[in-house]
């Protein structure tokens, strides 16, 4: 009777222990409907962000004349992006095929992605459509530097072209396990080390920030600049994209920890204190300067704190977003006299001072608040923050290096196919109706 008891008991428990490693895996790879539900609803917080958050708080910073110009930029690249991503732009970024440039075209199309497909724990349909918000709002974040003189062909032909060659490319390099994504190849010191961007601090804000330098530097400057005066035609109206921003922004960076768990709740809590010291330096800083705190500086400093923590946001604690949020509206604020003073690019929107510089800044400070001792995360084991902050270094230069080669390339070829800039009299009558044949109020 013993001997039958002990064979009852050792036989299921060999049966358990020969099961193949894929039963395994298979359980690993369950689908999370929890999981899946957060990223789904986040999703649709990131294209929030665009239509309407940023066209909106773009839109209100030009010229009457040009609102509707504004808007239509927006809504066009985020249908033209969406098509290009599901072409190839998602199979660039994270296909199978992959090496250390790019993920090659195995999902053309969304080849072999099933409605059983999954990415991690969440369908990879889910996780296709989340990160083409990403590349939605990226070439859109560059309308900014352009706004009121560019051709519609342009920016068009422009954005299909950059996001294929600039942005899915480095989307691979840094999330699709290419060549940032481990640093052996720069020193032996940086083997294993990846450069830490957790929601687009590069990718997204950096890469975007160099296009608009180079747009607007080779598109020229508007008709008056800088000795002409131009307000915001509607401060209002960029409040409210400022402030739809900052809630889709909850989804950019929390769910970007691809769960619903404490990591994306951590984001979500950094993010918003990162915005709200930035908002408050912003105006503290033109309260000095002018007496006046004004609508459009709060609104600004929102969307600089916001940029500035994105990389940071799924490995700093709360004391680091303070930090980040400080740091970030004083070097945005005077970012802009710089870009527009010093180097004299017409920046119109300021792209550059406030997201690129924001990305970049955010970048670096990572390689430290990170850190379990400033109230991070952590770092990986054996990483210092020496180590750390040469990664970010390397990253961000690998990055921006690609970003103004390549996108100077694509300029000239766009400048060579449909030229760039609208006639003299179209800008002057402004783009709604010399483009567009409408117009954003009745006169």
């Amino acid at each position: 009777m013993r001997l039958r008891s002990l064979l009852q008991f050792l036989v299921p428990l060999t049966a358990f222990a020969v099961l193949p490693v894929s039963a395994f895996a298979q359980d690993a790879a369950k689908l999370d409907t929890g999981n899946t539900a957060w990223i789904i609803t986040a999703t649709a917080l990131v294209l929030f962000m665009t239509l309407p958050g940023l066209a909106l708080f773009y839109a209100g910073l030009v010229r009457s004349k040009n609102v509707l110009s504004v808007l239509m930029h927006c809504i066009a690249i985020a249908c033209l992006a969406s098509v290009v991503w599901l072409v190839a732009g998602y199979s660039i970024a994270f296909g199978t095929d992959t090496n250390a440039w790019w993920g090659g075209l195995s999902k053309v199309f969304l080849k072999g992605v099933g409605t059983e497909s999954l990415s991690g724990d969440i369908p990879e349909n889910v996780f296709f459509m989340f990160q083409m918000t990403f590349a939605i709002i990226t070439p859109a974040l560059i309308v900014g530097a352009y706004v009121e003189r560019i051709k519609f062909s342009a920016v068009l032909l422009f954005s299909g072209l950059w996001l294929l060659v600039v942005y899915a490319p480095s989307a691979h390099w840094i999330w699709g396990g290419g060549i940032l994504a481990d640093l052996g190849w720069a020193s032996e010191s940086l083997k294993g080390i990846a450069v830490m961007d957790f929601a687009g601090g590069l990718v997204v804000h950096a890469n975007a920030g160099i296009a608009a330098l180079l747009l607007a530097g080779m598109l020229g400057s508007r008709t008056g600049f800088p000795n002409e005066l131009r307000p915001p035609h509607n401060p209002g109206m960029v409040l409210v994209g400022a402030c739809m921003l900052w809630v889709g922004w909850f989804g950019f960076n929390a769910g970007s920890a691809l769960g619903a768990n404490g990591g994306a709740g951590m984001a979500m809590a950094v993010t918003h204190i990162s915005a709200s010291v930035a908002c408050l330096t912003w105006i503290t800083i033109e309260w000095v300067k002018f007496g006046k705190p004004s609508l459009v500086g709060i609104a600004t400093g929102a969307i600089a704190g916001l940029a500035t923590i994105t990389p940071g946001s799924g490995f700093v604690g709360p004391v680091g977003a303070v930090v980040y949020g400080l740091i970030a509206g004083v070097v945005c604020y005077y970012m802009i006299d710089v870009v527009k003073s010093k180097f004299k690019i017409d920046d119109s929107l300021d792209v550059f001072a406030v997201h690129g510089m924001g990305g970049i800044i955010g970048i670096l400070l990572t390689a430290f608040f990170a850190d379990e001792s400033l109230g991070g995360n952590g770092l990986a084991e054996g990483v210092t923050m020496g180590k750390a902050f040469t990664a970010q270094l390397i990253g961000a230069g690998v990055t921006i290096a690609w970003a103004a080669v390549a996108g100077w390339i694509i300029i000239m070829i766009v400048k060579g196919i449909t030229g760039l800039r609208v006639e003299a009299e179209d800008e002057l009558e402004g783009l709604d109706l010399a483009t567009h044949g409408e117009r954003g109020y009745d006169l």
